[in-house]
């Protein structure tokens, strides 16, 4: 694995590449695909932040607005009512970088001047490109997501990802985003409608690297796991771990999960393994 230093917001670094890093998801949302309601309360998103960071998370992943297919768009002014609360909250402890998952440049400021770390958005700036300038105004870290979603994909889907992300690139660089500020996300389960496509993106998860930029893997409880498994979305945890493994021998470095425990374990091993791989190549 390279190892590089992923530069966030307010004097915080990341190093990446030696060991994979666990990003709890934390969904402040009444209608997400598999936790909604759970954690809509800013006393019950706290516990469960806590509980992650417990299990070993690195990052927690605050999110105001379900990105599922179907769901109820949110105001800008919903959605900081939801996340900020929280944000604050956690930023009172050292113990954790925050993420906050959006699309909207206003509410990445604000988030950042709550204490967010990084932001991190699905549509790869490419609905609201101003959120680069946040990132290049605050020093924060920054995800850049692919997405299928309203536009005509290529019908190959590792043509598709690297047309789409290299425009996300383009917007970034010239809004004054330094490379070390940069992750990308191919987005799993954001149209790519059949466990087909998740699974070749998995199997050719590699080629990504042809970008030259660390890579977050957000499988967590998506449907073509429940396709494969025959699992409902909340007991998809195992079949999430199984696809984190994959994808840190394939060289991700960042692992978006809601079921933090298990993943933690499973990289675990994935590292070990990883760490036994290398001492034999110098011996």
């Amino acid at each position: 694995m390279t190892a590089r230093r992923w530069r966030l917001a307010h004097g915080r670094y990341l190093d990446l590449g030696g060991k994979a890093v666990v990003v709890g998801i934390l969904n402040v949302t009444p209608d997400s695909f598999s936790d909604g309601g759970l954690f809509d309360a800013p006393e019950k998103a706290l516990v469960q932040a806590r509980r992650m960071i417990g299990e070993g998370a690195l990052v927690v992943d605050v999110g105001g607005e379900s990105t599922r297919p179907g769901a109820a768009a949110v105001s800008a002014s919903q959605e900081q009512a939801r996340i900020l609360p929280v944000i604050e909250a956690l930023a009172g402890t050292k113990e954790v970088l925050i993420s906050v998952d959006t699309y909207r440049a206003d509410t990445a400021r604000l988030a950042v001047a709550a204490g967010a770390h990084i932001v991190n958005d699905v549509w790869g700036l490419q609905r609201e490109p101003d959120i680069a300038r946040v990132a290049a105004d605050t020093g924060a870290g920054l995800v850049i997501m692919h997405t299928g979603r309203d536009r005509q994909k290529l019908p190959d889907v590792i043509a598709d990802q690297l047309e789409f992300l290299r425009k996300s690139l383009e917007i970034a660089r010239q809004n004054g985003v330094a490379d070390d500020q940069i992750v990308l996300d191919p987005g799993f389960g954001f149209a790519k409608e059949t466990a087909e496509e998740n699974l070749d993106l998995m199997a050719r998860f590699s080629e990504l690297h042809t970008l030259g930029l660390p890579l977050m893997a957000g499988t967590s409880r998506k449907r073509f796991i429940g396709t494969v498994t025959g699992r409902d979305a909340a007991d998809r945890g195992v079949g999430t771990a199984a696809t984190s493994v994959i994808l840190r021998l394939k060289g991700a470095d960042l692992f978006r999960v809601h079921d933090v425990a298990f993943n933690v374990d499973a990289l675990a091993l994935a590292d070990a393994m990883l760490a036994r791989q290398t001492d034999w190549a110098r011996n």
